[in-house]
């Protein structure tokens, strides 16, 4: 294996895998594929078990505020038989700099919704703050998912759990009455993310510090571990939008 390149010569890869034959390659690849798939067949067994949680009933008229001011959790279904909604972080009064990377990272990764749709599931952002100044969050990352502020309600939607940390819950309505059947947290919302995904197929992995990666593999040592998806004082996803010439400007307005 080599060393970083010294002389950090850009058209150069910083670090190489030893070279083998393809037959040899391919007989590391094999064992290696034993592992994936095992992890595949174990992954499959967990969300089978999730299937059988128990569920806990939740209020139906919980209150969230939406575009058009006050709705319930139950309105947030919008007529489908589960939600999932993203607990989105909220630092209140604060530049869109200054927002949470992590909700930016995941919830920036929510495209394409009709697949979700298509099995009866409706995906929303509760966001935790307010919702005027969260929506122009929103509209500054060119988001389409519906949105509402948790606000209202927060606590007794959490209740249990840390305030003012991203999760995912999902819920199942029967008729008027809404329960609660999984939530997560930390990283269990890179269920959302396919960029690490992707990361993680590529010899370098995700380049974070906090990584088994054999020695000269690049890691990025700018970046603490505890902000991988900022660069430059920014969330990662809003450099786009600032080159767009967007205004990430959330103060009221007039």
């Amino acid at each position: 294996m080599t060393e970083r390149n010294s002389t950090a010569d850009p058209d150069r890869a910083p670090a190489l895998p030893p070279v083998a034959d393809r037959a040899s390659f391919q007989a590391q690849l094999d064992s290696l594929r034993l592992r994936e798939k095992a992890h595949t067949r174990e992954g499959d067994a967990i969300a089978a078990a999730r299937r059988r949680l128990p569920m806990v009933e939740v209020a139906a008229d919980l209150e969230l505020t939406g575009p058009g001011g006050p709705v319930t959790l139950l309105d947030a279904f919008e007529g489908r038989r589960q939600l999932i909604a993203y607990y989105f972080m909220r630092h209140d009064g604060h530049t869109a700099a200054d927002q949470c990377e992590g909700c930016t990272w995941v919830t920036n990764q929510v495209q394409e919704l009709p697949f979700l749709h298509s099995r009866d599931i409706t995906y929303a952002v509760l966001c935790q703050g307010p919702y005027e100044e969260s929506h122009r969050y929103r509209e500054f990352m060119g988001w389409d998912m519906p949105w509402y502020s948790a606000l209202p309600s927060k606590d007794e939607l959490l209740v249990g759990r840390r305030v003012g940390m991203m999760h995912v819950v999902c819920y199942l309505r029967d008729g008027g009455r809404v329960y609660e059947t999984y939530w997560t947290t930390l990283r269990g919302v890179e269920a959302m993310d396919y960029s690490y995904a992707l990361m993680d197929l590529t010899v370098y992995g995700r380049q974070e510090q906090w990584e088994d990666s054999p020695p000269g593999w690049p890691q990025d040592k700018d970046v603490p571990p505890e902000h991988p998806m900022r660069s430059n004082g920014r969330p990662i996803p809003q450099w786009s939008r600032i080159k767009a010439g967007r205004s990430d400007d959330l103060r009221p307005r007039p």
